[in-house]
């Protein structure tokens, strides 16, 4: 008979065997495991919400390998990665530019000026498109309320809307469009999108027989049609034929500033990309413009360099505290060593200096979810991965007396760092998030022990199968949950109410999954990884990898367009939990790009670290 599997790892197929009885005789024993696990989860899941701290006994799973983990002789696997390339004294020389009081007194002077600029009486047009180089350049965090309350008096205008039917102005009505969807403007109920596809569909019959194409409404349409939800087909149509003709257009009467515009755009959207990278790039192409305005320019460098300054200081504290950690060249030398990795990461997610809170905790804990994610992948045998899940659990050291070495250090790193973390902010705010952040790790851990069954018991799970326990392995809960209960508007009710994990977490990160399975495949098959999707695709539907990638981009659009809508109705979330949501996938893409630029950061990741954390813009 089938068995009934919970939410937590299969959401998406929950009535579907976890596998076939024609499965070969060597899967049977993973079979009973892995059910035994599941049905104990689902024993729990009842009192998951209001109970973080829950405790399942996990010690029943019996393990296929019986190697003894104390062994000497043992055979250890090895991925062989590279070194980190950032060495700490090199980090801690890092010259602190641009904290000096003038440099402060000239960017207040600035934004106020810009705050002006703002309230000055504009064309709707020119409004519009300030907001959107606002925020281009990185500054919209300065004017959050500036610009929330000027989208919602344009778009609930029914004057403004009328104008734009009226003139079929679609330049400025796709941007207004993008711009609502990307500040949650929720009394737009004027801005329709069938005004829009209507605008589009005249703008496109005029291309039709005039041959004469709006450049810019086109290119605006194609960035809007990225923050389509479920159902909006019409918009993804739009976009496609918005993309075509911006590919195959006669560029020869476009500026140049356009055209590298068109072909940054048409490389990725906006709405897909890490925003300070963009932001990074934007400085530059926006200074090229002709008409640039010299106040947002000034204010856009000086920004960015009083903000990077803030985030070499946290790098360099948070590498002193690697360093005394005294992790990868200890008994954990086997692991990836990518402190200023992770920390670049952070910034994806959040740069603001406000948040420094979330950036060095989530700094802390990437750190640790490598060396652990190394050691269910490559180094730990089944037997030590059991009772290590099973410490994990119970939150105790002196349940892991059993452990090798290598494995007591790390859970003496992790609790105490989680430790850390929790006791600092309790003192703060006097609220209890250890439980939240244990439940995660525990969470992480299980769904890492699933995936070294498979591997050592050499089993290739079906896409479904693979995906509903890799969005979790992928580690964007630890981001997610850490995120939400370091928010300064954290509350006792917010705590008490976290759901783990309601659909858009599963969105966000299972995005984040199928960036870094795109980018790591190559070198993962290489290593005798455990299989990705790629590969569990490929087997299951008997096709190419090329095919298969295709299919995984097509989730990936598939699953942007979830978390788009559900991004819309999770107003009741802190918000800077919410922002996270949307910059996980779109920092896993920027590291993914072009390669696994984690485990292979000396190339495009290394050049982001340079121009993000390390070199400042000439003012």
């Amino acid at each position: 008979m089938a068995v009934q599997l919970p939410p937590f790892l299969f959401p998406f197929s929950k009535k579907r065997p976890l596998l076939s009885s024609s499965s070969s005789p060597s899967l049977h024993v993973l079979q009973r495991i892995m059910i035994n696990f599941h049905l104990i989860r689902n024993l729990s899941t009842a009192t998951a919400t209001s109970s973080p701290a829950r405790r399942i006994n996990f010690h029943h799973i019996r393990c296929l390998s019986h190697a003894s983990s104390s062994s000497p002789s043992l055979a250890r696997r090895t991925a062989n990665y590279k070194p980190t390339i950032w060495d700490d004294s090199y980090i801690q020389s890092l010259p602190i530019e641009f904290m000096e009081e003038k440099y402060i007194y000239q960017r207040e002077k600035l934004m106020e000026e810009v705050r002006f600029l703002i309230n000055q009486q504009h064309s709707l047009t020119e409004q519009l498109e300030l907001v959107d180089t606002l925020c281009q350049l990185g500054l919209g965090y300065h004017f959050d309320a500036e610009i929330n309350n000027l989208l919602s008096s344009i778009s609930s205008s029914m004057k403004n809307i009328n104008n734009l039917i009226e003139n079929n102005n679609l330049h400025d009505f796709a941007l207004l469009f993008r711009l609502v969807r990307e500040h949650d403007i929720h009394n737009a109920s004027l801005l329709r999108l069938d005004d829009l596809i209507s605008c589009f569909k005249k703008a496109e019959e005029i291309f039709k027989h005039k041959k004469k194409l709006d450049v810019k409404g086109m290119l605006n349409l194609y960035e809007a049609s990225f923050l389509a939800m479920e159902g909006e087909d019409e918009l993804d149509e739009a976009g496609k034929f918005a993309m075509k003709q911006l590919k195959y257009h006669d560029r020869s009467l476009l500026s140049t500033q356009l055209v590298e515009q068109i072909e940054h755009a048409l490389e990725l959207p906006l709405h897909w990309r890490m925003s300070r990278s963009h932001t990074r790039w934007f400085i530059d192409a926006y200074g090229k413009q002709k008409n640039f305005n010299h106040t947002l320019l000034e204010f856009a460098k000086l920004d960015f360099n009083m903000v990077q300054s803030i985030h070499k200081i946290e790098l360099q504290e948070l590498s002193r505290w690697w360093i005394n950690l005294n992790v990868v060249h200890g008994e954990l030398n086997f692991t990836r060593d990518r402190l200023v990795e992770n920390y670049l990461s952070t910034i994806g997610y959040t740069f603001q200096p406000e948040h420094w809170r979330i950036r060095k905790a989530i700094t802390k804990i990437n750190c640790l979810v490598t060396a652990i994610d190394d050691i269910y992948d490559i180094y730990g045998t089944l037997e030590e991965l059991k009772l290590f899940t099973n410490s994990i659990e119970e939150w105790n050291i002196t349940a892991a007396q059993q452990l090798p070495d290598y494995m007591k250090k790390c859970l003496t790193v992790l609790f105490n760092t989680m430790n850390d973390i929790a006791s600092s902010f309790s003192k703060e705010k006097e609220l209890d998030i250890l439980p939240c952040l244990k439940r995660m790790w525990d969470d992480l851990c299980k769904a890492f022990f699933i995936e070294a069954m498979w591997y050592h018991n050499g089993y290739t799970p079906t896409l479904d199968e693979y995906l509903n326990n890799a969005w979790v392995t992928v580690s964007g809960i630890c981001t997610l949950i850490t995120t939400y209960c370091l928010s300064d508007d954290l509350t006792f009710e917010a705590i008490k109410s976290l759901e783990f994990y309601p659909p858009i977490v599963r969105y966000s990160s299972m995005l984040a999954r199928l960036y870094n399975d795109l980018g790591t495949y190559t070198a993962e098959i290489q290593r005798g990884d455990v299989p990705k999707s790629i590969q569990c695709y490929m087997k299951e539907k008997n096709v190419s990898e090329t095919t298969a990638r295709d299919y995984i981009r097509c989730l990936i659009r598939i699953y942007w367009k979830k978390l788009n809508k559900e991004h819309t109705l999770s107003s009741k979330y802190v918000e800077s939990f919410r922002k996270v949501l949307v910059d996980i996938p779109r920092t896993a893409q920027c590291f993914y790009q072009y390669g696994d630029g984690y485990g292979e950061p000396d190339l495009e990741t290394r050049e982001r670290i340079i121009c993000i954390i390390i070199k400042p813009i000439s003012l």
